[in-house]
């Protein structure tokens, strides 16, 4: 599917919330748990530095990434990402195009490393994608991230120079 990455819009905040808020219920990825709506989503996506988001040829939305600094002061040259995809977009490389693009914005915003603090072990897809791209594994936190059903997974964060 040809997509084409660009800094998202006001207009775009319904769809982004959509897509957000699916990975959120599906309760396997995300750490966060409360849901947004337009309104706190718009605060939400506002608060970035940067989010993007990956748009067909017919103008819908398949996906997005949010960009953030991952901590201040002296740490404050790393930052920090997430990615979601549409649930009928997955497995068509919408992921691949937004990480290679925040790559390049995360340098393009003065970062020098993007880190991932809680990749989970189980997400396989996302983990070698990560790997084909440069990233390398920091070690793995056992039990560090709670799954939707309430039983315990294992995270890998990850780390890339930009």
């Amino acid at each position: 599917m040809v997509v084409s990455i660009r800094k998202y819009e006001p207009d775009d905040v319904k769809a982004m919330v959509l897509i957000w808020n699916e990975v959120v219920e599906e309760g396997i990825a995300f750490p966060q748990e409360e849901l947004l709506d337009e309104h706190s989503g718009k605060r939400f996506f506002d608060a970035q530095t940067y989010c993007g988001v990956a748009e067909d040829a017919s103008g819908r939305i398949r996906g997005l990434y949010i960009l953030h600094p991952n901590n201040v002061g002296r740490c404050g040259h790393i930052c920090n990402a997430s990615y979601a995809v549409r649930s009928d977009s997955r497995g068509l490389h919408i992921g691949e195009k937004l990480v290679m693009h925040c790559l390049a914005q995360g340098k393009a915003e003065g970062f020098r490393i993007l880190q991932f603090n809680a990749v989970v072990a189980t997400n396989v897809h996302a983990r070698h994608l990560y790997e084909r791209l440069g990233f390398a594994q920091l070690g793995t936190i056992p039990k560090g991230f709670r799954m939707k059903d309430g039983h315990y997974e294992d995270i890998c964060p990850y780390y890339h120079e930009l």
